[in-house]
């Protein structure tokens, strides 16, 4: 066992080199010393025989007494919180409430013998004497509140003595449910530090806080303030701002411990589950909001008290709060497994049945390594690694300035930083030491969570004089770059990344980043924009370039990823045919040549056959426009150099290449004209090398001496009947012409009339 503090911890005492605690992250403005918003005990309570009030003084809402008969359920959220508030009554909740109802009942929520007999007495003995709060400064402790033994308590506790303590300082935590406390006698047993709660909620407010908080630091202990979270009914900067209003200020005077956010099992049923309700995104939320606010108030983060299983319920068990100190609650001989993040805990909550009143703790650490905790100085002392490679960078980097802070560790993975006028140094056993400079990749790096989120602790010192006079600096997940067109911008490390390095990074067509990662766009995938382009990735196509020219645009008016073309499947390739380019993507490609500029061909029947005649390399050549439908019978067509392809769900799609066959099928309507849709392709090389194509209303075919023409209906069929071309008629040499009931049509070899009367009636030269 560590020994005991004597005495009030001595802040000038030497401070050994010990394992580090958790620090607050680096700050991007140089650091000051905090001046506590609150550091004074909390205003007097009023006498026990004044009128309880709304909440809005010095003493706690007064539960009105039980009535006749149960009163209904409450109707709605705002009836549930006042519901809640006259539950908390003289009372409240305390530190491990929720633990020990678990342990005892089996839900966090269902109060224990013990509760409910201790506010029936709240509830009839308002008057008594041990309930007169002490309001009287500096003087003796009033009477005891003793410590209840195992014995009484339930099965959790039968293997632990109620003089069963773990190695360390030892500590306790008390509230108004211990009223006022024989603080003397707790120094007696060993008990150096404190904490006292000082607010619940937005509503209470602990009417022993004085004698206790003052109590303590009578008798040598150093102690601080903690708050009872309860998010239904407030948010994060209120409950904070209630907080630090009330008794949870902090001071760099070597007493006072840093704030203490008490947050766990909700005690108030009518206010929601035991996460109050809210999602693990939610609760990360409003920790974050408390935090921030305590620690803008305070200049100190507040150490977090909970217990492995909630934090896992009720936050995801993230790991956003690593760089707090962390109270865990764990009523065994051993703390066990601690919540996501943190390696090692600063306070253990061991029993809630002795030996101490209230509830009994330990500290993490020696006499020393406490006295740091409580100034807030670093455990790394100045031969250390982290304290030696921070004062050889500082010393190499001029314009850093002069420290504004002790080198503060504890920091995820084992790192430790120290502020400057300038920025600040950052360490950690896998990086080294490098500097992070004010400025704007700083404040990107800020933005991004210092080392707590992606980026990570820095790899390398700010590099500029690079592209257009631009800057960089390395992390461990990936870069900042910055130049002064597109300001600073994170570059994370993972397929994107590795497809802008591919690209030369910011030498590369791309250029800088000009803006941030972003993800969760379609099918979960990402996109990062940069000077020259985008990179786009998708679980199905990996990260792929989209460069700022003609086919992006084009790429843009069809709607990115959320178009029909999906994401792109690799880059842009140029070099084909004319010296054009194509980007092939999920559901087509696009084609660019200088004549044709860039068009869509979507995946489909028309784009299917567009590839079976050669694509670009084929007689159609490049596309002219986009896929149009809506045409007759709800078909589709698409224009290409050498001519169209047209698609209707009766023909399928038919290529109309250029040339005197489809010039005659222009002058006869295209789809709209008798002779419909193509039903095949065009065919050369019959009778002296002419050709034909074939449509739902006819044919048209051509030779070189008479021309392309169409034939259609029952002169077709006359013609057909004496062997087309081949026969004896030959080619059509003219369109077919109809006047006054009588249609004729001449051919090479003579002419074929028709009547309704007559019928077909071939007339040979």
């Amino acid at each position: 066992m560590s020994p005991a503090l004597a005495g009030p911890l001595d802040p000038t005492a030497p401070s050994p080199s010990a394992s580090p605690v958790p620090a607050t992250a680096p700050t991007t403005t140089p650091e000051t010393t905090p001046v506590p918003a609150n550091t004074a005990p909390a205003p007097e309570p009023a006498p026990a025989t004044a009128p309880a009030t709304d909440g809005g003084g010095d003493t706690a809402l007064k539960a009105p007494p039980a009535p006749a008969t149960p009163e209904p359920a409450p109707a709605d959220a705002d009836s549930a919180k006042a519901t809640a508030k006259e539950e908390a009554g003289l009372l409240g909740a305390h530190m491990g409430q929720g633990l020990e109802r678990l342990l005892t009942t089996g839900d966090p929520q269902v109060p224990t013998a013990e509760d409910e007999q201790k506010e029936a007495e709240a509830e009839i003995g308002l008057e008594a004497p041990l309930r007169v709060p002490d309001t009287t400064a500096g003087e003796p402790p009033a009477a005891t509140a003793t410590a209840t033994s195992f014995e009484a308590k339930p099965a959790y506790a039968a293997s632990m003595a109620a003089t069963w303590m773990p190695a360390g300082i030892q500590g306790l935590d008390v509230s108004s449910h211990q009223e006022n406390v024989d603080w003397a006698a707790a120094w007696r047993q060993g008990s150096r530090f404190a904490y006292t709660k000082a607010t619940e909620g937005t509503y209470y407010k602990n009417p022993y806080y004085k004698q206790q908080y003052n109590g303590a630091a009578n008798v040598g202990m150093v102690r601080g303030a903690y708050h009872f979270a309860i998010p239904a009914v407030g948010s994060g900067a209120e409950e904070a701002n209630f907080f630090v209003n009330n008794g949870g200020g902090w001071s760099a005077d070597g007493r006072t411990l840093p704030p203490l956010l008490d947050i766990e099992y909700n005690p108030y049923p009518q206010l929601g589950n035991t996460c109050y309700n809210l999602s693990p995104t939610q609760m990360i939320t409003w920790i974050r909001d408390f935090s921030n606010t305590v620690k803008a108030r305070t200049g100190r983060v507040p150490m977090i008290y909970s217990t492995t299983d909630w934090w896992q319920t009720c936050t995801g068990n993230t790991n956003a709060f690593a760089n707090h100190p962390l109270h865990i609650a764990s009523y065994a001989k051993a703390p066990g497994a601690l919540p996501n993040g943190w390696s090692a805990y600063t306070v253990w909550q061991y029993s809630s049945t002795g030996p101490f009143v209230g509830d009994s703790n330990v500290f993490n650490g020696t006499t020393a390594d406490l006295a740091r905790f409580v100034r807030n100085d670093s455990p790394a002392g100045s031969g250390s690694p982290a304290a030696s490679a921070i004062s050889r960078v500082a010393a190499a980097n001029p314009v850093l300035g002069k420290s504004t802070s002790s080198v503060n560790c504890g920091l995820k993975d084992g790192g430790c930083y120290q502020n400057f006028d300038g920025g600040a140094v950052l360490w950690s056993p896998a990086t080294g030491a490098h500097p992070s400079r004010n400025g704007s990749i700083r404040k990107a790096y800020q933005a991004s969570g210092f080392e707590n989120g992606v980026l990570g602790y820095p790899r390398s010192p700010e590099v500029c004089g690079i592209k257009n006079n631009g800057c960089y600096q390395d992390f461990q997940g990936g870069s900042i770059l910055w130049s002064s067109a597109t300001g600073a911008q994170v570059s994370p490390n993972g397929p994107l990344r590795t497809a802008y390095q591919k690209q030369g990074f910011e030498n590369g067509a791309l250029g800088y980043p000009t803006g941030g990662q972003v993800c969760g766009i379609k099918d979960n995938g990402c996109y990062q924009n940069f000077s020259g382009g985008a990179i786009l990735w998708s679980a199905a196509t990996g990260a792929q370039v989209s460069a700022n020219r003609a086919i992006r645009t084009a790429y843009q008016a069809a709607g990115f990823e959320n178009g029909v073309l999906g994401y792109p499947r690799g880059p842009e390739v140029c070099g084909i045919k004319n010296n054009g380019c194509y980007q092939d993507f999920q559901g087509g490609a696009i084609l660019w040549s200088s004549a044709t500029g860039a068009q869509v061909s979507p995946n489909g029947p028309i784009r299917t056959s567009y590839q079976k005649q050669g694509f670009e390399n084929g007689a159609l050549g490049y596309p002219t426009g986009g896929q149009v439908c809506g045409i007759r019978d709800n078909g589709c067509y698409q224009n290409f150099s050498g001519g169209a392809i047209l698609w209707s769900s009766a023909t399928g799609a038919q290529p109309s290449p250029n040339g005197p066959i489809r010039t005659s099928y222009q002058k006869h309507g295209f789809e709209n004209g008798g002779l419909g849709y193509p039903t095949g392709g065009q065919v050369c090389g019959i009778k002296d090398n002419g050709c034909y194509q074939n449509y739902q209303g006819g044919a048209i075919t051509w030779s070189k001496s008479v021309g392309a023409h169409p034939t259609a209906g029952e002169i077709r069929r006359k013609w057909q009947s004496t062997g087309f071309e081949k026969g004896v008629l030959g080619y059509p040499t003219a369109d077919e012409s109809c006047k006054a009931g009588k249609c004729t049509q001449p051919f090479q070899g003579g002419r074929i009339d028709w009547t309704k009367a007559g019928g077909a009636v071939v007339t040979r030269k």
